[in-house]
């Protein structure tokens, strides 16, 4: 899924306008801003926003406007800082003990007051119901939660883990009511009740939500300061009709996620009362292997296509500026970031994938298929799909056919392990490498892949983990994306910028979206350039 502080050069200049902008305070108007994520309650997933399950970047825009968590990430990036805590910190020098204190009169949106033993019980509730989705497997280095009395609670951990607090500001930390939410059931539907920002009502169309209406809430106290009083956040099926909504001034904001034509357009020849902005972004895609597939468990075969695959051209035809190659998971703008599948592969080579499949025996054309989820990525996903498929097969390696499916249907068969290749993307939930090894290395990964390698998960991320001074981890990360180009249980493909389009009479642009994609509502006001 989710981070921070980079300051680009050729962003300033675009961001000026904005930076020179004031909220006057007076315009009372919802603040409409347009995603393309989409939010649907199915049999097989029933409970798309409860923090127990969710775990993509859409759900956790609408957790984050109304769930409060202990500690959480400020405007800009760093460290994480307290939030529904009045402080936090690691009471030990092994990182093995967190303790934090509640901000004194914190109550629920409902006027309910906000106890340690409320954050004992949403901590112990993810992990008992521990949803296939992945989501508490951040939460996977808590041994118990300790409380003492109402305001203090004692995370004892069963390992070191310096990225502890970055955890803790995500959304599967968020501070739930007993009274709300079921001890071991998920809450089914679109209903969120916290005690964060905003309160939250939503408009629904059959079983998706359409529309999501945040409300400041009287009761919220924390370290947040919202700029507005109410705010809409509207989903829309693609990125061009969310960009007529902003042409014809239906919503005054879109965010998620915008085309490279518009990007383009909208650069180029800029519409009247509209600016872009390019902001940090984290987000990295790739293919994921089910390696007990038959037509992917021969090593061999998943080498083979990290040789064939050409990113730049791939980056290229697709994406253009919007976009960079990737050659490992961990992207460039991170510490620890190496290049081994270059070092390893090369860019498109197809004699080395063809001496790697006849060196293991293996029977060519390999035939694949790739999946894609059609609704979830953005319009250009269907794109790069039929690219990879023409680079595969233009090798004469492999039998490529492409098959696109909705995201309600596409992850829960992802995790199923009915996909051999699949296509997904990767917003990280921290600014930390450790968030693009762990989710996909570690036990009860995202993925949900059957690939182990216990070297990485027993030895390596814990060693990494302990690492206080987070750069002294990077020679343990080196080996780590070393062993995955080598083992290809992933194949990376390109890391994402990020553009937000908005009328000019929205300040506070700027900083409403971070570098994991991550929406922050509270930031947008009305008001004039100066």
């Amino acid at each position: 899924m989710n981070r921070k502080t980079l300051v680009l050069p050729a962003v300033a200049g675009l961001l000026a306008p904005l930076l020179a902008a004031c909220g006057t305070g007076e315009d009372n108007r919802a603040i409409v801003v347009g995603t393309t994520d989409q939010f649907v309650a199915t049999e097989e997933a029933p409970a798309p926003l409860d923090p127990a399950y969710a775990y993509d970047t859409g759900a956790w825009n609408i957790l984050r406007q109304t769930v409060q968590t202990l500690v959480h990430v400020p405007r800009g990036g760093g460290q994480p800082v307290p939030e529904a805590a009045e402080s936090c910190g690691f009471s030990d020098t092994a990182s093995e003990s967190y303790r934090c204190v509640l901000r004194p009169g914190l109550t629920f949106a409902d006027g309910t007051p906000v106890t340690a033993e409320d954050v004992k019980y949403s901590i112990d509730r993810v992990r008992k119901i521990k949803s296939d989705n992945g989501a508490a497997a951040l939460l996977s280095t808590i041994d118990t939660v300790e409380t003492k009395g109402d305001r203090e609670i004692v995370f004892h951990l069963n390992a070191p883990d310096a990225t502890f607090p970055y955890k803790l500001s995500t959304p599967v930390a968020g501070i739930l009511s007993k009274d709300k939410y079921a001890a071991d059931a998920l809450r089914e539907g679109f209903e969120v009740d916290g005690s964060g920002p905003y309160t939250l009502k939503t408009e629904t169309d059959g079983d998706q939500a359409t529309r999501f209406v945040f409300s400041r809430n009287p009761h919220y106290k924390g370290d947040i300061t919202p700029r507005n009083e109410k705010v809409e956040l509207r989903a829309y099926a693609d990125a061009g009709t969310m960009g007529k909504a902003l042409e014809s001034k239906d919503i005054d904001m879109m965010a998620r996620s915008l085309s490279q034509e518009q990007v383009r357009d909208l650069t180029e020849s800029p519409s009247e009362g509209i600016r872009v902005s390019e902001v940090p972004g984290l987000e990295i895609r790739y293919l994921g292997f089910n390696t007990k597939a038959p037509a992917v468990e021969e090593k061999a075969v998943r080498q083979a296509m990290a040789a064939v695959v050409d990113r730049g051209a791939l980056v290229n035809r697709v994406y253009g500026p919007t976009a960079e190659p990737l050659y490992s998971l961990i992207p460039s703008s991170i510490a620890g970031h190496a290049t081994p599948f270059y070092e390893e592969y090369g860019e498109g080579d197809p004699d080395r994938a063809a001496a790697i499949l006849r060196k293991a025996g293996v029977q060519t054309p390999v035939k694949l298929t790739l999946h894609y989820t059609t609704d979830h990525y953005g319009a250009e996903t269907a794109q790069e799909f039929a690219t990879l498929k023409n680079q595969l097969i233009a090798s004469e390696l492999f039998d490529v056919t492409v098959k696109g499916t909705a995201w309600s249907e596409f992850r829960p068969a992802q995790r199923r392990g009915d996909y051999a290749v699949y296509g997904l993307g990767w917003f990280p939930d921290y600014p930390d490498p450790d968030n693009y090894v762990a989710p996909f290395l570690d036990s009860d990964n995202f993925l949900g892949t059957p690939y182990v390698n216990k070297k990485v998960r027993d030895q390596l991320i814990p060693r990494s983990r302990r690492e206080a001074d987070r750069t002294a981890a990077n020679p343990v990360y080196q080996q780590i994306q070393k062993i995955v180009a080598q083992d290809v249980p992933v194949l990376p493909l390109w890391q994402g910028k990020q553009y937000v389009a908005a009328r000019d009479d929205i300040t506070g642009v700027e900083y409403a979206l971070n570098t994991s994609s991550d929406l922050l509502l509270w930031e947008l006001s009305r008001g004039t350039t100066a």
